[in-house]
C-alpha cells in the first residue's frame, strides 16, 4: 500500500540473498547464523518480560487465569506452552489457556482469514468470561494481527491486565497492551516467514513468562521440577531421582513417601523434609496455596504458632 512503512519482519534480508543457489550446508549455516541474533533481540526485552511475569503472578495470586491469544504460528506456540504446564508443574489446565484464531483446527491446519477478524478475537475471549483478575497475553510477530488486537481491546475493557509480544516496535499491539514485550528480530531468512526468527523469539519469551511465574508461585523447589506429574515410567524415574536429591532421603524412603502421598511429589517432599504424615503434609501444602517453599517454612498443623 502506498506510503505504508514495511515492518522489519517483512523486509528482505540482505544477508540471505541468493539462498536458493547455496549448497545444503551453506543454507543451514545461513539459517543458523541468523538464529544466533534472536537471543540478543530477546535480551533487549528482559525488563518488560520481568514486569509481565510479575503481572501474571499477581493474577494467579488473586485467583485469575492467563490467556494467550494468537494466530498461526503464534497461536500454535501458545497452545504448546499452555499444554506443557500441567504435566511440568502439576497445575490445573485452567490456569494458562490458549485462544487461537480459527479454533482447534488451526492447530494443525491453516485457517485462512481467521486472523483478520477483529470481532472474532473479542468474541472468542469473551467466551471464557474474562474478569479483572485475569491476564491476557497477545502474541503477534507483526504487531498488528486484528484477531489479537480485538481480544486485547476486549480484555482492557474488562480491566484485565494486557501483555503484548511482538517483533516490531511501534506497532498497534504496543499501544493496545499495558505491558509491551518487543523482540526486534528483524528480516527473516526467507522474507516474511515469521515462523523462523520471530517464532523462536516468541517461544523463548513464553518459556520465560510461565517458567518464571511458576517459580515465583512456589511450583519449583530450588531448581527441581517438584510438581512434575508422574504419568509414565520415564517421569516416575525422574520424580524419584528428584525427590531423593531434594530431600536427602534414601531411595527406599523416597519410594515409600511417594506411595503414601498418592504419588504427589510436593506432598512427598514435605513429608520427608518435615517428618510428617501424608495428611499433615497435604494440609501444609493446601494452607500455602500449593507453594512448596512456603509450606516447608511452616510449622506442623495445629502446633503452637502455626496459622
Amino acid at each position: 500500500m502506498a506510503g505504508q512503512i514495511t515492518k522489519a519482519t517483512e523486509q528482505r534480508n540482505p544477508r540471505t540473498r541468493g539462498l536458493d543457489n547455496k549448497s545444503t550446508l551453506e543454507i543451514v549455516r545461513t539459517i543458523h547464523r541468523e538464529d544466533t541474533t534472536v537471543n540478543k533481540a530477546v535480551a533487549k526485552a528482559l525488563p518488560a518480560i520481568a514486569r509481565a511475569v510479575d503481572a501474571i503472578v499477581a493474577a494467579f495470586q488473586h485467583g485469575g487465569r492467563v490467556f494467550y491469544v494468537g494466530a498461526g504460528t503464534s497461536g500454535r506456540l501458545a497452545a504448546l506452552d499452555a499444554a506443557e504446564l500441567p504435566p511440568t508443574f502439576g497445575t490445573s489446565p485452567r490456569m494458562v489457556q490458549a485462544v487461537i484464531a480459527g479454533g482447534r483446527r488451526a492447530l494443525t491446519h491453516a485457517v485462512e482469514g481467521a486472523e483478520d477478524n477483529r470481532a472474532k478475537g473479542a468474541r472468542d475471549l469473551a467466551a471464557h468470561k474474562i474478569t479483572a483478575q485475569d491476564a491476557i497475553v497477545g502474541i503477534t510477530a507483526s504487531g498488528s494481527t486484528p484477531y489479537v488486537l480485538g481480544a486485547l481491546e476486549f480484555a482492557a475493557k474488562h480491566k484485565a491486565v494486557t501483555i503484548g509480544i511482538t517483533s516490531n516496535p511501534g506497532t498497534a499491539i504496543t499501544l493496545a497492551a499495558k505491558i509491551s514485550i518487543v523482540t526486534p528480530t528483524g528480516p527473516e531468512v526467507i522474507t516474511g516467514s515469521t515462523r523462523m526468527k520471530a517464532g523462536t523469539a516468541q517461544k523463548m519469551v513464553l518459556n520465560m513468562l510461565t517458567t518464571a511465574a511458576m517459580i515465583r508461585m512456589g511450583r519449583v523447589y530450588d531448581n527441581w521440577m517438584i510438581g512434575v506429574s508422574l504419568t509414565n515410567q520415564k517421569l516416575q524415574a525422574r520424580g524419584l531421582r528428584i525427590l531423593v536429591e531434594a530431600s536427602g532421603a534414601t531411595v527406599d524412603e523416597a519410594t515409600r513417601a511417594l506411595r503414601q502421598s498418592g504419588h504427589t511429589m510436593e506432598v512427598a517432599l514435605i513429608m520427608l523434609k518435615k517428618g510428617l504424615g501424608p495428611r499433615e503434609a497435604k494440609l501444609l501444602l493446601d494452607r500455602s496455596d500449593g507453594n512448596v517453599h512456603n509450606a516447608l517454612g511452616r510449622k506442623k498443623p495445629g502446633s503452637k504458632g502455626s496459622s
